[in-house]
């Protein structure tokens, strides 16, 4: 019988969100909304099947159980579309693009991006991911021993260069710490257009933060825009990158090609999506791994093993069990896309519930992963809930950290190598370490972000 794991008695609870035990009154819904959204789950959508919900005469229904998650993402996945609440939030920035779209247009843009995300593509990209990774190593090792830094923004570095290698080519000089900035930026405003959405009030509405929110937009947009334009005037050819993808995509029926607003639009998307929720799963595996030295031991000891102490090469990657097991705990424990909203294209029935069309239905990942009647002692760090037998034992839709059907994210297997490997190239020559009496706190805007960054102190192993 395996012992499970336990951090020492010293440190503080691990972070989490403190569900109310019952919906919010109006007033303090609005607030909290503002705030952090996923705080306004209440206790049932960790406990129950499946609730319904209503604000200001508008209903909703949260769904949890994975055979009512498989009906409305996978079995009738054509009944529902991307939410009111998704399309206001990210369109402006990321206009009609693959994650935005519905349709046939969804269809064929992620028909167009599809080839780069092929395995043995991804397999060939390896070598830039273990490269940014030693970069970063390099830099935290050559500080003084117990210095302090915020791992949030490394992850996010460190996946910003291998998305500009991989998609880009590392086109364009981009800025990356301005991109990253403009990011945050944009997606601190997206809590205040949850609240506007549910009070329906029209999307020009003022709101704090708004004015900077769109010159982060307009910044991000323009940029990537300049790179669309700089790669058709320099050409395509010889190049392996996302973006030369795109520029000679043709739609498969109909021989449309994208405009530069539509290569420029999912370029962005691939550039926010593609480094920020990686960044997040390592920045809270790395998290994790301190407040777990016996865990961390046992990733470390595998890294070892498989690479018989050299270098990791991009062959070592796949054979990283335990590692990957350990990324997929933490992404369970903190989904980098903690929901998934829909709304309903026709009135359709699930689990017995009638939904009128244009009802909400959402499926709450971080709930659906901590959820009292799908897992044993929800809130442990527990890596081993991943070896294959475990897996497999467990119900598919139970654990959604790329979603699920059709829509499931186009990027999962480029995430999970890319995190595999740079936690393998950190974790063997640096230890990281809490402050004393840390605890982050969970912060959703899109992402669950950690609020104030990860600061750990960083030292030789």
């Amino acid at each position: 019988m395996t012992a499970h794991p336990t951090p020492p008695r010293d440190l503080p609870p691990a972070a989490r969100i403190d569900p109310p035990a019952a919906p919010l009154p109006p007033l303090r819904f609005i607030r909290t909304l503002v705030r952090n959204p996923v705080e306004t789950w209440p206790q049932a959508v960790y406990r129950e099947p499946m609730i319904r919900s209503s604000f200001f005469g508008r209903s909703t229904l949260f769904v949890m159980d994975p055979a009512l998650i498989r009906e409305v993402m996978v079995d009738q996945a054509d009944a529902f579309e991307k939410s009111e609440v998704l399309r206001r939030s990210l369109s402006p920035a990321l206009g009609d693009a693959i994650l935005t779209a519905d349709g046939a247009r969804w269809r064929w843009q992620r028909r167009a991006a599809a080839p780069i995300f092929r395995n043995e593509r991804i397999v060939s990209f390896l070598p830039a991911m273990i490269g940014a990774a030693e970069r970063t190593r390099d830099g935290l090792a050559a500080l003084p021993a117990g210095t302090e830094v915020d791992l949030a923004h490394e992850m996010m570095r460190t996946t910003f260069d291998i998305i500009a290698e991989t998609m880009l080519s590392g086109h364009g000089a981009i800025d990356a710490a301005r991109v990253e900035r403009g990011i945050t930026e944009y997606l601190e405003s997206t809590s205040w257009i949850f609240a506007l959405t549910l009070m329906r009030l029209p999307s020009w509405t003022p709101f704090p933060g708004r004015r900077k929110a769109e010159r982060a937009r307009s910044y991000l947009r323009d940029e990537l825009l300049r790179l669309v334009a700089e790669g058709r005037r320099t050409g395509t050819e010889g190049r392996n990158d996302l973006l030369s993808l795109l520029l000679t995509a043709r739609d498969a029926e109909t021989g449309q090609a994208m405009t530069d607003r539509d290569v420029a639009d999912n370029l962005l998307t691939f550039v926010t999506a593609g480094h920020e929720t990686t960044a997040l799963a390592l920045t809270w595996t790395l998290y994790l791994l301190a407040r777990h030295p016996e865990i961390e031991a046992r990733v470390v000891a595998e890294i070892e093993a498989v690479t018989q102490g050299g270098a990791l090469r991009p062959d070592h990657v796949e054979a990283l069990a335990y590692t990957r097991q350990t990324i997929q705990e933490a992404m369970r424990l903190y989904p980098p896309a903690p929901v998934v909203v829909r709304a309903a294209l026709q009135p359709v029935e699930i689990g017995g519930e009638r939904i009128d069309t244009g009802t909400p239905v959402t499926v709450p990942i971080y709930a659906i992963h901590r959820h009292a009647r799908l897992w044993d002692d929800p809130d442990r760090f527990d890596p081993d809930r991943f070896a294959p037998e475990a897996v497999r034992a467990r119900d598919r839709y139970a654990y959604l950290p790329f979603g699920a059907g059709p829509r499931i994210c186009i990027g999962m297997s480029f995430a999970l190598m890319e995190a595999a490997a740079i936690l393998a190239v950190l974790v063997r020559t640096l230890a990281f370490r809490l402050r004393p009496g840390f605890v982050p706190t969970l912060k959703q805007r899109i992402t669950l972000r950690p609020a104030e960054g990860m600061p750990l102190r960083v030292g030789p192993r």
